[in-house]
């Protein structure tokens, strides 16, 4: 179990049990044109032996897979696993992040391709998110060639600053580049502080994104 605002990080141990279910349609005459029942399969997950000062992990899922055992079981307790990834990428799109639904946008067309582009930014704010503790991936998943070099003589600059503070993760991982992004959006990078969360990452994702395009233009300009 990863650490929350007032929670440390443990380690759970799970019981799960799992079957076969059947829900009766609600008496309402208003309903009376759906089946009279669904069968679906529910997945019991129960934390045990919890220390008596944590509350309990427990989980009771409702699934329209089938379970033909318990491997089957535990893949849907692995899919609702990145419920909260999936949660923190709707945040990153609207009201706290890239604001999607303030868009004035009237044709279907066009808020397409809205969409697409702030979800490819939200994609890479969650990477950098779950990168920041140092996970070892590569920088080329979120970054190409020329915003490395942005990347590197931000990091030239943050460095600078401060003779104590130092990125200290490979400067071709994902994680150095998370260090950075977390800077540009107000992070103050020392590692007893508050760990940058996905707003930062947002914000700081726009900044870089603005910083690149500018001096890109730049270069093109040099003779």
């Amino acid at each position: 179990m990863p650490p929350r605002a007032q929670r440390p990080a443990r380690q759970a141990h799970l019981e799960l049990r799992f079957g076969a279910i059947e829900l009766a349609r609600p008496q309402s005459k208003f309903l009376r044109h759906l089946p009279k029942s669904l069968k679906l399969a529910v997945v019991d997950v129960r934390e045990i032996n919890a220390g008596s000062d944590v509350e309990p992990l427990r989980w009771c899922l409702l699934t329209s897979h089938g379970l033909a055992g318990a491997d089957d079981a535990w893949r849907i307790v692995e899919w609702y696993k990145q419920r909260w990834i999936i949660e923190q990428f709707f945040r990153v799109l609207k009201t706290q992040g890239l604001k999607l639904e303030d868009s004035q946008i009237g044709t279907a067309d066009r808020l397409l391709k809205l969409v697409a582009i702030a979800a490819k930014a939200a994609v890479i704010t969650i990477q950098l998110l779950q990168a920041r503790d140092g996970r070892q991936q590569s920088i080329h998943i979120a970054f190409n060639t020329s915003e490395m070099a942005t990347l590197t003589a931000l990091n030239q600059q943050y460095e600078a600053k401060s003779k104590r503070l130092k990125n200290p993760h490979p400067p071709d991982s994902l994680a150095w580049a998370a260090w950075i992004i977390g800077r540009l959006g107000g992070w103050d990078g020392y590692p007893s502080s508050r760990p940058p969360g996905p707003i930062t990452f947002s914000n700081g994702l726009q900044y870089f994104h603005a910083l690149a395009a500018g001096w890109s233009l730049r270069d093109m300009c040099m003779p």
